[in-house]
């Protein structure tokens, strides 16, 4: 079944509203990318314009920002610790933004949108 992103068929009051037209190509949603460990692998998706977006499948790195320097270096991703947006992102080693991994440099708290951006980007957590 396909992802709608349409407008909701609820009134605020909870109410039906009833639609003035029918749904459109351009409200169809995509599945989440869910950006896993593994060696880097991309899918380019064609967006409204012919543009084009960058979907992060799996990758290994991260660049990390140290708060403490502003020095930025490339580790190593071991293992994902915490996910807020969903807890069993976690046992399947998701990485979304805002997710703190475990890295070769230290635990990261990851500021990008790998699914959107196609890079994993983040900052160091001092512990």
């Amino acid at each position: 079944m396909a992802i709608w992103q349409g407008k909701s068929m609820k009134k605020p009051s909870g109410g039906r509203a009833k639609m003035n037209r029918g749904k459109k190509k351009s409200e169809l949603g995509r599945e989440a990318a869910e950006t896993r460990i593994g060696d880097r692998k991309i899918r380019k998706i064609r967006t409204q314009g012919g543009n084009e977006k960058i979907r992060l499948s799996t990758d290994s790195k991260i660049n990390v920002m140290d708060p403490s320097d502003n020095k930025i270096q490339m580790a190593d991703i071991l293992n994902v610790v915490e996910n807020l947006a969903n807890p069993n992102f976690v046992r399947r080693n998701i990485i979304t933004k805002g997710a703190v991994v475990e890295t070769s440099a230290g635990k990261v708290r990851v500021t990008s949108r790998p699914g959107q951006h196609g890079i994993i980007n983040g900052v160091l957590i001092a512990e």
